[in-house]
């Protein structure tokens, strides 16, 4: 899936591809939430801004024979447009995505481009429409073929429910079998993270005391990491696949924060630091703790795989070891099929995810060190897992334009198995403090 943006914030002109790893470098102020956030608002809406319409043909026949063929091809080769119009649809929707004035993004452009090559519609699939006291009708598409068959199941007297309604539940679920492989369901931890852990308790005032709080505007990012935030009483109550599946990961995040995550029965988030008797609430444990406990959350609760997790600053105040640590458990994510995208100005995970990428090759004293060092094969990257990107101004061709003209955009990184990442901001960086290290240690 590649994303095209145009006038969006301080870029002119970017586009990305997006990975199984997705990162995104630059200075501050460079226009790396702006990618994040509008990617995350378009994969919450996309459900609601993309049009598939149903022949009234059809929905007449069902109601006079009981049955009827649509053919999902027909929406399948003309994705990409359907796609496209949707996006158009978005452009209305971003003042609500970044909490920005209605005129913000009057000259924004923003579109997809899919992979068509990928598209998979061999999938079964099977529903039944109705009340628990009546089934009104069913749909069911076989496996590996691209009709869906709609039968009714009630007579045409019984049924209680409008054409148009009709129309909108059988567009729904032909909106799910066709695009949903295309867009991953998202989850954002945001940079705000560690201030909606602090005021969790605040959040659960009666709703008949918030209504001046509905006037308060906030991104959407941070208006679902409080969503989140909020409901952890009922979010506590499902098990992700990897705490049935993959506990050992949940193992590697405590070694991380150092204890674990409790609610009490009075729904009150509590730390409790391995090999202590204590109990910490979240204003009182560390801000590496609070920074992770939607992502300690998201883990054990509702990951599934084929999510994006998107993270703003995964290295947000945790110790260097802790930043190493984190880029070996989003390995393993990824490898579990989970794709992640993450903003990032550490060196120190950037490092991390070059060794796991230079260590994935098949010569035996790179075995050795890995063995020597602890990591572990599930841990391990290949360089067409990774896109990464810097933001950043740079001479390019907007519009395709011969000439060439300088402006904030994104920047695609050379990745290569003995190498890794290359960052030139951070190596520039570091090079300089050497610099002037080695001057003052050697200059006399």
């Amino acid at each position: 899936m590649k994303i095209k943006i145009k006038n969006l914030g301080i870029f002119k002109q970017a586009e990305f591809t997006l990975g199984d790893l997705t990162i995104i470098c630059g200075k501050n102020n460079t226009g790396k939430t702006y990618v994040t956030y509008s990617l995350f608002g378009f994969l919450n809406f996309w459900h609601n801004i993309i049009s598939c319409e149903i022949e009234q043909t059809d929905i007449e026949k069902l109601l006079r024979e009981g049955i009827v063929h649509i053919n999902l091809g027909k929406y399948l080769d003309n994705s990409q447009q359907i796609i496209e119009y949707g996006c158009r649809k978005y452009i209305d929707l971003l003042p609500f995505v970044f909490s920005s004035p209605e005129n913000s993004f009057k000259n924004t452009s923003f579109s997809i481009d899919i992979d068509l090559g990928k598209n998979q519609l061999n999938q079964k699939y099977e529903e039944f429409i109705g009340s628990t006291n009546k089934q009104i009708f069913s749909l069911e598409k076989k496996e590996d073929s691209k009709e869906l068959v709609i039968t009714l199941l009630s007579e045409n007297k019984e049924i209680e429910i409008s054409e148009n309604v009709i129309k909108k539940i059988i567009s729904s679920i032909i909106k799910n079998i066709v695009f949903s492989q295309f867009f991953p369901n998202p989850f954002i931890v945001s940079a705000e993270r560690t201030g909606t852990a602090i005021f969790r308790q605040e959040l659960e005032t009666p709703r008949i005391l918030l209504h001046e709080a509905k006037t308060i505007k906030y991104p959407l990012a941070v208006k679902k990491n409080i969503e989140f935030i909020k409901d952890l009483d009922i979010i506590v109550k499902q098990d992700s696949f990897i705490i049935k599946e993959y506990p050992d990961i949940l193992n590697d995040f405590t070694n991380i924060i150092g204890g674990i995550y409790n609610i009490n029965k009075n729904d009150q988030i509590y730390f409790v630091p391995t090999g202590k008797k204590i109990k910490l609430s979240m204003d009182e444990s560390s801000s590496g703790v609070r920074s992770l406990l939607d992502l300690g959350f998201y883990l054990k609760h509702i990951a599934k795989k084929g999510d994006l997790l998107i993270i703003d600053e995964p290295e947000l105040n945790l110790h260097p070891e802790n930043q190493r640590l984190i880029a070996r458990l989003l390995a393993r994510l990824i490898n579990l099929d989970i794709k992640v995208l993450i903003t990032t100005h550490s060196d120190y995970i950037i490092k991390e995810l070059n060794t796991l990428i230079m260590l994935n090759q098949d010569k035996p004293y790179l075995q050795e060190i890995a063995l020597r060092e602890g990591y572990r094969k599930e841990e391990l990257l290949s360089p067409n897992q990774l896109k990464v990107y810097i933001a950043k101004e740079e001479l390019i061709s907007l519009d395709n334009r011969q000439r060439r003209t300088r402006c904030q955009t994104l920047v695609e990184a050379d990745i290569t198995p003995d190498l890794g990442i290359e960052v030139s901001s951070f190596d520039d960086t570091i090079e300089t403090m050497n610099r002037i290290q080695d001057e003052i240690i050697w200059g006399e």
